[in-house]
């Protein structure tokens, strides 16, 4: 190959040149423009020939020099504005320990494993506000302006008329059984929705009682519901949250919004239903209440009652969570205490 295609094949070698860091660029220098490089190779070939074709491949060389140290000037502007762009986003302050990697709290690890078991039977999700007004906390699930029922679930008011409880009652909301009555009022039946979510009540804190906790309540409305339906819903959920040989039972019980009422216990997994400390020697131990919707709640909510009939639930998750991983203190939920915490990196 001569002279003027060695030039021609190294124009096009130099015009598709590529570096990504300093050290590559000065290596392409060396490569082609140092004492030793190609390019000086080339001009030292130039010296042998004719006369005639000196004029025309001094040209090319020439060109050949300008274009490479231009292409090489071009990378290094481009590497330079590169390393501008990344010292930007460098954040100086940062340890330079390495950042361990956090986990899923166990409220959401509860929280999502109920959510699961109930999604497998048809339960879809629903949520409301956390601040709510008396109508939706209270007024509609059959609360009476004076009822006793109330103290039960005494929580914060934001702003409060001067006397009796009313509809406009800004307050945070005692349990998400409000997200229930905006559902009913929105949404025909058939309906099958879970709603969690964070609550409020006004208690003393303690090991075993807080003044926000989580809740997840279910309401199921269709034709011909019955309290067999409810009993085997929870029985499944139990089951499956617990492991299939627990076995529940249903105690008569009263809430203002569900007729009939109940309570309902699962066998204590730590002694099989014997007894012991932890259930109190009963063998049985309280997870969740529940009952059929009550008619007035139905027509409150804009539903026919002599038509649909329907079953709801409700359950702590930090009550959940207590059986499922044996924590003590209902406090330490909410405490942020890393090695608290780090229990459930595996779960």
């Amino acid at each position: 190959m001569g002279l003027k295609e060695n030039i021609q094949s190294m124009m096009t070698q130099v015009q598709g040149l590529k570096a990504v860091n300093a050290e590559e660029l000065e290596a392409l220098r060396i490569k082609y423009l140092s004492k030793k490089g190609e390019i000086t190779a080339l001009f030292n070939e130039f010296r042998e020939v004719p006369n005639e074709q000196k004029r025309e491949l001094g040209q090319l060389l020439n060109q050949l020099r300008q274009e490479t140290e231009s292409r090489i000037a071009a990378l290094k502007e481009q590497i330079a504005q590169s390393q501008e762009a990344r010292a930007e986003r460098l954040d100086l302050t940062r340890t330079p320990d390495p950042i361990a990697l956090g986990t899923r709290h166990p409220l959401s690890l509860v929280r999502e494993e109920i959510i699961d078991i109930f999604s497998r039977i048809g339960f879809t999700v629903a949520e409301g506000p956390e601040v709510e007004d008396d109508k939706h906390v209270y007024g509609m699930l059959n609360f009476a302006p004076e009822h006793p029922a109330r103290d039960m679930q005494d929580t914060f008011f934001i702003e409060k008329e001067k006397g009796v409880q009313k509809p406009t009652d800004v307050l945070l909301r005692s349990h998400t059984s409000s997200v229930q009555t905006r559902v009913m009022t929105n949404q025909k039946p058939p309906i099958r929705v879970l709603c969690p979510g964070r609550v409020y009540r006004n208690e003393a804190i303690s090991a075993r009682a807080h003044c926000f906790f989580h809740q997840v309540e279910g309401l199921y409305i269709d034709k011909n519901v019955s309290f067999a339906d409810l009993r085997e819903a929870l029985l499944y959920f139990s089951k499956e949250m617990f492991g299939p040989e627990t076995k529940i039972r249903l105690r008569p019980s009263y809430f203002p919004f569900t007729e009939p009422s109940a309570e309902m216990d699962i066998s204590c997994d730590l002694c099989g239903g014997k007894g012991c400390s932890f259930c109190k020697g009963t063998g049985w131990v309280e997870i969740l209440g529940c009952g059929m919707v009550d008619p007035n709640v139905l027509e409150a909510c804009g539903i026919d009652s002599k038509q649909y009939s329907g079953y709801a639930f409700g359950m702590g998750v930090e009550r959940i969570a207590n059986l499922k991983y044996r924590v003590k203190d209902l406090r330490l939920f909410s405490e942020n205490d890393v090695r608290f915490l780090r229990q459930f990196e595996s779960c």
